[in-house]
C-alpha cells in the first residue's frame, strides 16, 4: 500500500486533527495535515484545530524525548 491510498481516507475522518510527523530527523517535526486554504485565506473562517494537534504531538514528543 502506498501513503496515497491511505491519506484520502485518513483524511475523511480525521481532517480537523490529522497531523502529519516525519520521521528520522534529528529533530521534531509535525505539521497540520491539511492544505494552505489560499480560497478562505484572511477571510476569519480557517480551522486551527489541525495546527493546534500538531503543536500538541509535538510538545508530547518533547516531553517524551529520550
Amino acid at each position: 500500500m502506498y501513503h496515497d491510498q491511505a491519506l484520502g481516507p485518513f483524511k475523511m475522518i480525521h481532517f480537523h486533527d490529522g497531523v502529519n510527523m516525519t520521521l528520522g530527523l534529528p529533530y521534531i517535526r509535525t505539521s497540520p495535515d491539511h492544505g494552505t486554504a489560499y480560497d478562505i485565506a484572511y477571510q476569519g473562517k480557517a480551522d486551527p484545530s489541525s495546527m493546534m494537534a500538531a503543536l500538541k504531538l509535538a510538545e508530547t514528543l518533547v516531553l517524551n524525548r529520550s
